[in-house]
């Protein structure tokens, strides 16, 4: 669910109106005066809440242990679909056209921060003792600084946001629908909260799935400059602690990174991926989503995963795509045994 802290609940609505909004049919047998009271993930719906399910890998199990009272599922796979009693099943041609369609409903303005304060800092932020503002320093509404914390010239702190203790956060960052720890580091021209890049897309375009989740951000992280992390869709993007980030960081919604991991320059992580504790990233390295990677992995530079693959923790890997290292050293070596040869071969 989305926390009231940083997004405001249009709801609740009836089932009736969120069929039409999403524009699908209400389901038969079903009640069309139902209320929904807002919208989560399978694992943490309740009986008033409307999830999805779109039939991804691994999800199936989680749509059988749901405790949603509604949930959108996909039209041509109805039939092959069981979900739990008394959930009412929605089917639709396209569940993400549908989910982002309702999510606009309940949540209007979920897309940016609004400011409509007249100061720099809103009358209900909590301020601790020995906080330092920089020139220029935004706070929004409800937000709490904890006790020693800096914050340098031209940053953003949005509404709801807190910050924990002895924090430095440096100038022109903005940070928005987050919860940050004790200790924490966030260079210049960080982004943190914004929202994920995730799009329904058809033959008509791109339509923008508002994005409802937040930031954690766990005690004594440090943020490289220009390092952008943004929020989750449903749930939370989170950073364990102690986990160092590099400059020119890019990590998509929904990622869990695990504690004390090194996450080098350049590094891309794309949406819904898990890493454990102690991973090494090298420079450059590009992940796509709903990857796998366990404790103690480590990445070489430039190594690239492909979508939905699982590396097992304790090992090193190279290469596009990674592979264990001394299996991609080898082919390396083979290549260019094979290249020197053809070459020698073309010359007579």
């Amino acid at each position: 669910m989305a926390d009231p802290r940083f997004y405001d609940n249009a709801g609740p609505f009836t089932l009736a109106e969120v069929c039409a909004a999403a524009e699908v049919q209400l389901p038969p047998d079903s009640d069309g005066a139902s209320r929904i009271f807002d919208l989560a993930s399978l694992k943490g719906a309740g009986s008033s809440h409307l999830s999805f399910f779109t039939g991804a890998r691994g999800t199936h199990e989680e749509l059988a242990r749901s405790a949603a009272g509604f949930v959108f599922v996909p039209d041509k796979a109805r039939a092959e679909i069981r979900t739990p009693s008394p959930c009412v099943a929605i089917p639709c041609g396209s569940v993400i056209h549908a989910f982002a369609s309702t999510a606009r409903l309940f949540y209007r303005d979920s897309s940016v921060v609004a400011w409509s304060q007249q100061t720099s800092v809103d009358p209900t932020a909590e301020i601790g003792d020995n906080v330092v503002l920089g020139p220029g320093v935004v706070i929004g509404p409800g937000a709490e600084i904890g006790d020693g914390t800096k914050i340098g010239p031209n940053t953003v702190i949005g509404r709801g946001v807190a910050i924990g203790r002895n924090c430095e956060i440096a100038s022109n960052v903005t940070i928005a629908h987050a919860y940050l720890g004790d200790e924490v580091l966030v260079l210049p021209g960080a982004q943190i909260g914004q929202p994920g890049f995730g799009f329904a897309s058809n033959a008509k375009g791109h339509i923008k799935v508002p994005q409802l989740g937040r930031v954690i951000i766990q005690d004594r992280v440090e943020i490289g400059a220009a390092t952008t992390i943004d929020r989750g869709a449903l749930g939370d993007t989170v950073v364990g602690e102690g986990t160092k980030i590099d400059n020119l960081v890019q990590i998509g919604h929904n990622t869990h990174v695990g504690r004390h991991c090194v996450i080098v320059s350049q590094v891309g992580i794309s949406g819904s991926c898990e890493l454990g504790d102690f991973v090494v990233l090298g420079g450059q390295v590009g992940i796509a989503d709903h990857v796998r990677i366990g404790s103690g992995a480590r990445l070489a530079a430039r190594s690239a995963v492909a979508s939905g693959v699982e590396l097992a923790g304790g090992k090193d890997y190279g290469g596009v795509p990674a592979k264990p290292v001394r299996e991609w050293i080898r082919e390396v070596h083979t290549l260019t045994r094979l290249a020197k040869h053809s070459k020698q071969t073309d010359n007579g």
